[in-house]
């Protein structure tokens, strides 16, 4: 594409015209420059269309690998709950435990749903097609149910009893309770905040280039400290809750799921992939 071409020679311009630098150094400014809005755009966009194009059992087998590694975010901040005092501080401690599962699913390039709020709309805003829309559903029905079904297989793993200490299996109970405890309308906001946070990580990760780690830290660790509303990290912690007798199926669906799904899609699609796409449509036409 002709948008591709011109981003990569914008990114490949860095200190090619400053007197001060010989060849060398400016193969050196060049390397270290940060991308171009529009070359981050343009490698978002195409993780997204490959994603798109992959068959339904690589996406199926991925998202399901996915849904069962962010089960460790829910099991390692619980084994630090037990393990810290009852302190004011050990929320802020125990927290990192959500991490995680992100860095193994991001750094192990697992189909997460909430990172194709960024990556599969991008090639729907840029081709406007009816035909990359269709791909688009088809990718967050499958990624979607996958990570679910990897989420609720590791809760079940979870009540094997015996495998853990009480006190974690009583952190567990407690954790899983966070995602029913608030109304619709907040639950709402509260998962907004989270799908616009890991929408921008995912737009942030290009540039991240050897910070990747940290960056995926930082913002999971945002949303786990903040005690925001993430769908699939969430559904290891609530089918956790149904599986203990501690909340109905019914509270699944309607007290975290809908709400969660609705606003991790709402701050995903609208708050970054449409306003970053925004930022660069113009260069774009």
């Amino acid at each position: 594409m002709p948008q591709e071409h011109e981003a990569r020679e914008q990114n490949d311009k860095a200190g090619s015209d400053s007197p001060h630098l010989d060849g060398d150094e400016k193969a050196q400014a060049a390397e270290h420059s940060s991308p171009h809005a529009l070359v981050i755009h343009e490698i978002v966009r195409e993780e997204g269309e490959t994603a798109m194009d992959r068959t339904f059992f690589a996406l199926a087998w991925s998202a399901l690998a996915a849904g069962l590694s962010i089960g460790f975010s829910f099991l390692t901040q619980a084994t630090l709950l037990s393990a810290l005092p009852d302190e004011p501080w050990r929320d802020l401690v125990a927290s990192f435990g959500y991490t995680i599962g992100f860095v193994i699913v991001i750094l192990g390039r697992q189909q997460l749903f909430t990172e194709s709020t960024l990556s599969a709309v991008l090639p729907v805003l840029t081709r406007r097609d009816l035909k990359t829309l269709l791909k688009t559903f088809r990718l967050w029905a499958i990624v979607l149910t996958f990570n679910l079904i990897g989420t609720i297989i590791f809760a079940a793993i979870l009540q094997i009893h015996g495998v853990f200490p009480d006190d974690v299996v009583e952190s567990l109970g407690k954790l899983a309770q966070l995602p029913l405890s608030a109304s619709f309308g907040v639950t709402v906001v509260r998962a907004i905040f989270a799908g616009w946070l890991i929408a921008l990580m995912v737009w942030l990760l290009p540039s991240a280039r050897s910070a990747r780690f940290l960056t995926i830290l930082l913002i999971t660790y945002t949303v786990a400290v903040s005690k925001l509303s993430h769908v699939i990290a969430g559904s290891v912690e609530t089918s956790y809750a149904v599986m203990t007798g501690a909340a109905s199926i019914r509270d699944y669906l309607l007290v975290f799921l809908a709400p969660t799904f609705i606003g991790n899609m709402i701050g995903g699609i609208s708050l970054v992939a449409i306003v970053n796409h925004a930022a660069i449509a113009p260069e774009i036409e």
